[in-house]
């Protein structure tokens, strides 16, 4: 039986434990708050941008050139770069366990093709690192300001490779923004670019070509897809962490509560022990 001495140390212990995942399940929700501010914000932005490509394609769906676009071109997927989102750090429960099982499970399903992995996030970058992966390029500390000229830094050049045929499609892996309680794993291919169909044509008159305005907006798409699923990915990072810590914080009371209460009974055990040595001692002496 531990002594009592030991029960107070392993109950200072957790509550020193109990107050860092509290404070840092605080930190987590004031991230989390700016975080969520910026991916509502951005998600209408994106949502337009969407419908203003769709409009534009309509019109220009009629031009025999528009399939002969070097970004809407289809070609066997032997070649496939993945954009891989996961987190800086850990402490975020199974956020970036989940993703890590989603790339694997990508890897299962295109196992006649070359993947190339475009890493942006500590934790998928030491993983694939470790399993001398295919690498094509690695982002840390994005998170921290995330910065669209960083994200379409990323997809211009996933953009020019695709264009030059050194890659034929590629994805995007990220854990997407759903509640604060909830993650939404979420594979999506950029390239080529998935026009919409069957949409008709509004009757808008364009100054200029509405294939000259596509060569412009499919790679801005591109660069806004991948800054959208970093800061999906941010958000989504911050609220896994703030419910891990909330966790956390609550199995810490309820193990001071245990300990606590075994603590007592121990140190009852022990009173009772020693009132009755007194009492054997007083009863031997007469």
């Amino acid at each position: 039986m531990p002594s009592l001495i030991d029960i107070r140390r392993r109950i200072r212990t957790v509550r020193n434990t109990q107050q860092i995942t509290k404070a840092m399940k605080m930190v987590a929700a004031a991230k989390l708050r700016k975080a969520q501010d910026r991916v509502v914000a951005a998600r209408p932005y994106a949502a337009m941008f969407g419908k203003l490509l769709a409009d534009v394609t309509a019109a220009a769906a009629k031009n025999e050139s528009l399939a002969a676009h070097p970004l809407l071109a289809r070609r066997a997927e032997e070649r496939i770069a993945l954009v891989f989102l996961t987190a800086d750090r850990g402490l975020a429960g199974a956020f970036n366990t989940n993703l890590i099982k989603a790339a694997q499970k990508f890897l299962e399903d295109h196992t006649g093709a070359r993947v190339e992995f475009e890493l942006i996030g500590r934790k998928g970058r030491d993983f694939y690192r470790k399993r001398n992966a295919s690498i094509s390029g690695e982002t840390v500390g994005m998170y921290q300001k995330a910065l669209y000229e960083d994200a379409a830094a990323i997809a211009r050049k996933l953009i020019g490779r695709f264009r030059a045929g050194e890659i034929d499609a590629v994805y995007v892996l990220f854990n997407g923004f759903k509640s604060v309680i909830a993650q939404q794993l979420t594979v999506t291919r950029l390239l080529p670019v998935e026009l919409p169909e069957g949409q008709a044509a509004p009757d808008y008159i364009y100054e200029q070509d509405p294939l000259a305005l596509l060569e412009t907006l499919l790679p801005r798409y591109v660069e806004i897809a991948v800054y959208h699923a970093v800061l999906e990915s941010a958000a989504a990072e911050h609220a896994a962490r703030m419910t891990a810590m909330d966790a956390a914080t609550s199995n810490a009371s309820d193990v001071i509560d245990r300990l606590t209460l075994y603590m007592n009974r121990v140190r009852q055990a022990s009173i009772t022990k020693e009132i009755i040595e007194v009492v054997s001692g007083a009863a031997a002496l007469d």
